[in-house]
């Protein structure tokens, strides 16, 4: 890059620095990571995790297919940092697609195809569970944030979250994106780049299914008028895939990932990181109180949740 270069800081996270920097031909992203996470409640975590994101990205390039992971430039590990090529101009993240009520159903079966090819790919991989077999940085910014916050925040269900986090984490079958939400999806025309792996590990992957799902379900509550389109967006992904799994995981991957669903509604209302987007609080008394149901109930495939969250968004 030349002396005319810009750069400017990204929005959108809160565990890292992101920087766009671009010279008129070049245009290069450098994360980040932060020791002290940007939300009301003290949330810590171990700034390595960005070498093992860089690390996860890198390898993952042989399984998922040209063009879903973004190009990486260098790692700077003494500076907790690595740079990566941008995506196009005309790029956005999915998540500003959803909260502006555009559902394209593509979208939804790249994001479901991709995760289910990222499982396929890593299934019981040697190699990959060797090299990410370590789970701090998921406990750091997934487990204690979300669940363990929710399990203190309501002690009626502690005993449930707990035994879900023990049999979730016994569970190492392939690799765990960890954040597979739509703000981490970036859409190139129709297609789809995935970012932000500083969660990856080997582990249980039903855990990104729900998390995508849960995304989508909470959609519905910011924009009624549009629920059914974003429970058919969750149809769609999830359809997509289990077409993409392993024979072996098919017969408790769906029930796997409504638990985790489940526990994940609660902790974007009640967790250390709430969504921004639901402003009323009566809105997140509903979504409360349908997460506390779909936890005591454990429903064990989408359609059974999904007949739920059309009673609470008032759908016939």
């Amino acid at each position: 890059m030349d002396a005319s270069a810009q750069a400017r800081v990204l929005g959108g996270g809160v565990s890292n620095i992101v920087v766009l920097v671009e010279d008129g031909r070049t245009r290069i992203v450098v994360k980040q990571s932060l020791p002290q996470l940007r939300v009301r409640d003290r949330w810590l975590a171990d700034r390595s995790r960005i070498v093992r994101e860089w690390q996860a990205m890198r390898e993952l390039c042989s399984v998922l297919p040209l063009g879903r992971l973004p190009a990486l430039r260098f790692l700077d590990a003494g500076r907790f940092l690595y740079a990566m090529d941008a995506t196009g101009l005309g790029s956005t993240d999915w998540k500003s697609h959803l909260l502006a009520g555009r559902c394209d159903p593509a979208i939804a079966r790249s994001a479901g195809a991709t995760l289910g090819l990222m499982v396929r790919g890593t299934w019981r991989d040697p190699r990959f569970a060797s090299r990410f077999g370590d789970q701090r940085a998921f406990w750091q910014l997934r487990t204690d944030p979300y669940y363990r916050t929710i399990a203190r925040r309501h002690p009626d269900i502690s005993g449930a979250v707990e035994e879900w986090i023990d049999e979730s984490s016994s569970r190492r079958v392939a690799m765990v994106h960890g954040d597979w939400s739509p703000k981490n999806l970036l859409v190139e025309g129709r297609n789809i780049v995935c970012i932000d792996f500083e969660c990856a590990h080997f582990g249980d992957p039903s855990y990104d299914a729900g998390f995508l799902l849960n995304h989508l379900l909470l959609k519905s509550f910011h924009r009624p008028g549009s629920a059914a389109a974003y429970l058919d967006l969750a149809r769609s992904a999830l359809c997509w895939t289990l077409a993409m799994l392993p024979a072996q995981a098919l017969p408790w991957f769906e029930r796997a990932a409504m638990r985790h669903l489940a526990l994940l509604m609660l902790a974007r209302v009640d967790g250390k990181s709430p969504v921004e987007y639901l402003h009323r609080a009566e809105t997140r008394a509903t979504v409360r109180s349908l997460a506390l149901r779909l936890i005591a109930e454990r429903p064990p495939t989408l359609r059974a949740v999904l007949s739920r969250v059309l009673a609470a968004t008032g759908r016939p």
